[in-house]
């Protein structure tokens, strides 16, 4: 499953900066995840605690903030959503259109306690 080795990945991430931070353990892990990412933040959340299992994130809460496509058209320069990267301008029909944004895939901020 993708979003498996995604989960893993965020954790491995994580965890080597808690570790430059001092191994605090990990109380929150924030994302951001575009709609044309090519991630199912569902299926995300569900994969996570498994991958974070026996880490310093295992208790940590997953944090998703989920960002809509958008796109320009490069004819006209209407702005309007996206929901796939080949999209067709609404007001003038043009296939050239730039994506925007709805790509991202961010971790946003990892919160570290301190160890004791």
């Amino acid at each position: 499953m993708h979003e498996m080795s995604v989960a893993l990945s965020i954790v491995e991430a994580a965890e080597a900066r808690a570790r430059r931070e001092g191994s605090g353990v990990i109380s929150e892990i924030a994302l951001v995840v575009g709609r044309l990412a090519g991630v199912v933040p569902d299926a995300l959340r569900f994969c996570f605690p498994a991958a974070a299992r026996g880490t310093l994130a295992e208790d940590a809460v997953l944090v998703i903030e989920e960002r809509e496509g958008r796109g320009v058209c490069v004819s006209c320069g209407a702005s309007f959503a996206v929901s796939f990267h080949v999209a067709e301008c609404p007001e003038c029909r043009s296939l050239a259109v730039r994506v925007v944004s709805g790509d991202e895939f961010i971790i946003e901020s990892i919160t570290i306690e301190e160890g004791e």
